[in-house]
């Protein structure tokens, strides 16, 4: 039996062209069937949301159609990333102050 992989929200969103957040809200809103696997990661079948994809493509003015811009994807890097972005900054900081105290 072959397993069926599932999509995740990165993966989504690239095949939608629209940004990670709008892939969480459409599956928090349940326009798109959402798979929890472990409890915590958010997975979506690729037939599901093809189908999504075809279904918005006939309606005008739909989010599918709109292009994510550079400082949607800033947003969604420093969003998804913020604690390493953090803790980073933090290492940076310590390293600092522990070089100018030698």
């Amino acid at each position: 039996m072959a397993e069926e992989k599932l999509l995740t929200v990165r993966e989504v969103a690239s095949f939608l062209s629209i940004s990670e957040k709008d892939v969480l809200d459409l599956a928090e809103n349940s326009q798109i069937p959402a798979y929890k696997v472990g409890g915590v990661y958010l997975r979506f079948k690729k037939e599901q949301v093809e189908e999504y994809k075809s279904k918005q493509a006939k309606q005008p003015g739909c989010i599918v159609d709109a292009k994510i811009t550079w400082k949607e994807q800033l947003g969604n890097f420093i969003y998804f990333n913020d604690f390493y972005i953090l803790a980073g900054l933090l290492i940076i900081l310590l390293v600092a102050v522990v070089y100018r105290g030698l």
